[in-house]
This record gives C-alpha cells, sequence and structure tokens, in this order.
C-alpha cells in the first residue's frame, strides 16, 4: 500500500505526519497526490503517520444533515457551489470521483480519528484512511456508524469484531482529542498539514510534482 513501511524500516526512514479529517474534500485531494509522488518514487523515505484533527470540532456526536451542514459552513446555495467548484474541478483532474449527492449526513469523526489512531498498530493507518475517504466521498456511508467504521478496519486487514467492541468503548477518546489539542497548540490551523522531519510545515493540497521535488530532494541529501 502506498505510503506504508513496516516497523523495522521507520529508523532509517523520515516522518512525514499528516494532520487530515476523511471528511475535508481537500484532504482526499491532498492524499491522491501524495499517492500520485509516492507511486512514481517507490524507494521514498517517508514513514507515514496521519494525526488526528476535526475539520468541524463542534459537530454533534450525532452528526448533522449534510445540506443543512453545507448552508451553515458556506451561507446558501452560491456560497456552497463556490466553495464546491475548486473541489470538484481538482477531483476531475485527478480522476477522482466525488458523489457529493450521496452524502446524507456529515459525521463527528471522533471514532474515525480513534480508528486511525488503532490502525498505527497493526501498520493500517494509510488503508484505513483510504477506506474511510472511499466511504464518505464515494459511497455516501456515514462514518458515525460503527458498523461502517467496523467494516473499514476489517477491509483495511484489522479486527473488526474488535474495533466495533472499542467503538462501543470510550477508548482512547481522550488520547484522540489530547493529540488534537497538542496539534492546535503547536500551531496547526487545518487540514491538511504535512511535517516533514518534524521541523518543515506544508499546507494545502499540494501537487505531486512538489511531493517529488521534495523527495528528490531529500535523496540527493542523502547520498
Amino acid at each position: 500500500m502506498v505510503g506504508e513501511v513496516s516497523d523495522a524500516a521507520h529508523s532509517n526512514m523520515i516522518s512525514l505526519d499528516i494532520f487530515a479529517d476523511p471528511v475535508c474534500p481537500w484532504c482526499l485531494i491532498a492524499k491522491a497526490e501524495l499517492d500520485r509522488a509516492l507511486e512514481s518514487r517507490p524507494e521514498h523515505p517517508f514513514a507515514i503517520v496521519w494525526r488526528p484533527f476535526q475539520l468541524s470540532p463542534d459537530m454533534p456526536r450525532s452528526g448533522m444533515d449534510h445540506v443543512e451542514y453545507m448552508k451553515a459552513k458556506f451561507g446558501g446555495e452560491k456560497g456552497i457551489l463556490e466553495a464546491t467548484r475548486p473541489v470538484i474541478e481538482a477531483a476531475e483532474r485527478l480522476g477522482l470521483w466525488i458523489n457529493m449527492a450521496a452524502i446524507e449526513r456529515v459525521p463527528n469523526t471522533v471514532d474515525a480519528h480513534r480508528l486511525l489512531h488503532w490502525a498505527v498498530l497493526e501498520g493500517a493507518q494509510t488503508r484505513v484512511m483510504s477506506g474511510l475517504l472511499r466511504a464518505h466521498w464515494r459511497e455516501g456511508r456515514y462514518l458515525g456508524n460503527p458498523d461502517v467504521l467496523a467494516e473499514i478496519a476489517a477491509g483495511a486487514g484489522m479486527d473488526g469484531a474488535m474495533v466495533r467492541r472499542l467503538l462501543a468503548s470510550d477508548a482512547d477518546r481522550d488520547t484522540v482529542a489530547e493529540a488534537e489539542a497538542h496539534a492546535r497548540a503547536r500551531g496547526v490551523r487545518a487540514v491538511p498539514t504535512f511535517i516533514v522531519a518534524d521541523r518543515h510545515v506544508v499546507t494545502g493540497a499540494q501537487p505531486a510534482d512538489l511531493w517529488r521535488d521534495v523527495i528528490d530532494e531529500l535523496a540527493g541529501q542523502a547520498g
């Protein structure tokens, strides 16, 4: 899977922390651009970790109707069209399918971030993030549903039944909240935000060419 490496290889690699939320459309775009770069540079040095950051931290735990959410966030129909047009254009350029009409409800993503937190131990984070993005943006599945999250986990090679039991508890809810608070304290304000080698900050959905240049520069430094 693109971006994932074995734990044994991490000591010789460069950290790439990605602060992202699966319901953020620009995170979908950003991942697609990064994936293109990594596919063209299979010997890339990155050890990728997906970090929690909620696009809408005040989202009710029960989520919100998608249309009402968009109206509240962008004002009216004109604002919604202005906000979604560049997303759709970027998705089409990358060959991605965003099925906006299929999204009925926007979730609180704390449970999705808990799943990503557990996926670290399984080396399955990128597979899980791919599944979350696909479920929300292509299939219109509700990420606030623990059955959906357990199915995504199982598809990524995790124990779906165990994930379902964990989701029924408050396991690691505080851990995820503390990690996000720490990110905000460090100055992370939006998603996607990338931190390379715990020092260099890259924000937004950057093109694949930028990531190729970064990888090539790092390879030159290593050489």
